[in-house]
Formats: structure tokens, sequence, C-alpha cells
């Protein structure tokens, strides 16, 4: 045997062919890519479940099923289960946190309350939902059913309300009849909205600008006509600089007129502003 003489096994090697290189490739005129079409273009890649441009299977297979964003899910506890924590534990109140520290719900779980088994103690019982059966069950022993928000782990609503995150904040202002400014953590109640005075009456103050001076206390046509253009500016700079570019010059003046009643003088005025400024 000689060095000169070794090689590979008959048929373990090949070499590659280097095609779109032209006739020198050995291919022809179109280097063995055929005339025209996706596939004699460079950087072309058959897309998945492409069949050749006829109607594919995931497109030609009927949908059926429906995912209902708005479905809540409730982890189901039955009368007997509640019975057999009350049993060993000796207790009259069934709370949420009861069952998650006892592990028969997780963290974040809704618990909902069904009527399967035998009670048999007097209960007051907190869940996020119960079924008529429980509590014709509970109450028929003299018992007592609680429903709390389903939104936090608060047992209450002034609890949710400190839990929620800023997207849920809406919705639980709802429940306690108030409106939450979250970045500044102010709350304005329905009475002191209800004693407000319009403020989008005077020119060049909006809802958003008008809700940002109701937060700051300014909240009457009265006490706008007593504030001094500085310090309103000095708000709408804090505000952003989407209402920094705003002129309240002329806004006290509205405000003493609408506060006066002057109605017919306040449209005069107006008239000859553009946007709340001087023309």
């Amino acid at each position: 045997m000689k060095l000169e003489l070794l090689k590979p096994a008959e048929g373990s090697v090949r070499n590659n062919v280097r095609l779109g290189r032209g006739q020198g490739s050995g291919g022809g005129g179109t280097s063995k890519r055929g005339h025209k079409g996706a596939k004699s273009r460079s950087g072309y890649s058959r897309k998945l479940g492409f069949e050749g441009g006829q109607m594919p299977l995931q497109r030609r297979v009927p949908k059926f099923g429906f995912n209902n964003i708005n479905r809540v899910e409730y982890k189901a506890i039955n009368l007997d289960t509640i019975q057999e924590l009350v049993d060993k534990l000796n207790i009259s109140v069934v709370s949420i946190a009861a069952l998650k520290e006892h592990g028969l719900i997780g963290k974040s779980d809704l618990v909902k309350v069904l009527g399967r088994g035998e009670l048999k103690s007097k209960l007051s019982v907190s869940a996020h939902a119960f079924s008529q059966s429980a509590i014709d069950a509970i109450v028929k022993l003299g018992g007592s059913t609680t429903v709390t928000p389903s939104y936090g782990s608060g047992e209450t609503i002034e609890e949710a309300v400190a839990e929620a995150p800023k997207v849920a904040k809406a919705k639980v202002v709802k429940e306690v009849v108030a409106l939450e400014v979250v970045e500044e953590v102010t709350v304005v109640t329905t009475e002191s909205v209800e004693k407000a005075d319009d403020l989008r009456k005077i020119e060049g103050i909006g809802p958003k600008i008008a809700e940002i001076f109701v937060a700051k206390g300014i909240d009457t046509f009265q006490k706008l006509a007593d504030s001094k253009v500085e310090d309103l500016s000095s708000i709408l700079e804090e505000a952003g600089s989407s209402f920094a570019s705003h002129n309240p010059a002329t806004w006290p003046e509205q405000a003493a007129l609408a506060a006066a009643g002057n109605w017919d003088e306040l449209k005069a005025l107006q008239e000859k502003l553009d946007g709340g400024r001087p023309e």
C-alpha cells in the first residue's frame, strides 16, 4: 500500500455543484433552475403550508369552537369541602384567605361555592361567586354569604382598589363611585363632582384640562376667576408638554363673567377670542 494510492470509498464523496454560476456550472444557460418562476430566483423560500397557490389545508378545514375573551374561570369549592375544613379548624368564618392558606385554591384563583354535599354548621362564607343551591343551604342554617370583588386579592372593595393594577383601576373605581387619578393618587368623589361647575364653558378649556383643574381643587368658576394666570400656567406645565402650550391669560376673566351669571357678556368676549387667546 502506498500513501498516494489511498482514496475514499466509492460513492462516499461527491463534488458539490454550484448553481447559479452560468454555463460554466455545467447546468446550461439556466444553471439547472428551469425557466422563470419563483424557484428560479435567488432568495426564494416556500412558506410553510403553501400548496402551489391552491386553497391550503388549514383554510379548507372548517373552523369550530369559540374562545370568549370575557370568560371568567372559577375554582369550584363545594359545601362538603367547606364542612371538612370547618371540622378540621373549628371555625365559623370561611374566607378566601383561609382557603388559600390551606391549599384549597391557588393564589390567583377566583372561587365559586357550589351546593354539593351537606352543610352542618352555621357559617359566614366569603367567595367571588355562589350557586343558588349553596346560598340556600348556608342561609337555611342561619349563616351568611359575602360576594367579594373579582379583581385583586383584597377581601373588600377598598383593599381591591389599593391592590388593583392601573388598567383595572377604572373598573374598581366604578364600584366605589369615585374617579381616581392614578399618577397623583388623587380621588375625586361623586359628591365633589356634582358640586363642580362645568369648566368646559370657558373657551380654551377642554375635558382633560377641566379634569386637571378639578383634581387641583379648581372646580368652580369663582375659584378659576380668583386664580392667577401664572399659577394656571404652572398647573398646565406639570400636566405635560401637550397642555403647557395652552395660554390661560383670558380664563380668569371668562370665569369671572360665568360666576356672575353674565352669559351674554361672556359670549361676546368669546367671539373675540381664538381658542381662548386674544385675536
